[in-house]
C-alpha cells in the first residue's frame, strides 16, 4: 500500500516539477537567450529538447551535462552557465532532455 501511495504521489507530481523547471528557467534569466526569438546564435529549448532528447532514460546524463555546461565545455565559456549552482543546472538538464514542456 505504501509503495502504491509513494508511486501515485510522484506521478502526480511530475506537471508540478515540469513547471517548477520552467519557472526556474525564467528566474535565471535563460529565456532571454533561449526564448523565442533566440538571442544571437543561441538555441531555444525546443531545439534544446530536441537535441538532448537522445539522453531520455539515461539516469547519469542530466548530472554529466550539467557538469559539462557549467564548466564551459559545452557551448564555450558562458558566464550565465557558469553562474547557475550544480543542484539547479542538472534541474534544468533534465527538464531539457525530458522535452522543455
Amino acid at each position: 500500500m505504501l509503495v502504491r501511495t509513494v508511486l501515485f504521489c510522484s506521478l502526480a507530481l511530475l506537471p508540478v516539477l515540469s513547471q517548477a523547471n520552467a519557472q526556474l528557467a525564467l528566474e535565471k534569466g535563460c529565456y532571454g537567450c533561449h526564448g523565442e526569438p533566440p538571442r544571437r546564435s543561441a538555441p531555444t529549448f525546443v531545439r534544446l529538447a530536441a537535441d538532448y532528447a537522445r539522453y531520455r532514460g539515461q539516469q547519469d546524463a542530466p548530472r554529466k551535462l550539467a557538469d559539462k555546461l557549467r564548466e564551459g565545455s559545452l557551448f564555450g565559456h558562458i558566464a550565465a552557465h557558469e553562474r547557475i549552482s550544480p543542484y539547479e543546472c542538472e534541474m534544468l538538464m533534465r527538464w531539457i532532455i525530458d522535452g522543455a514542456r
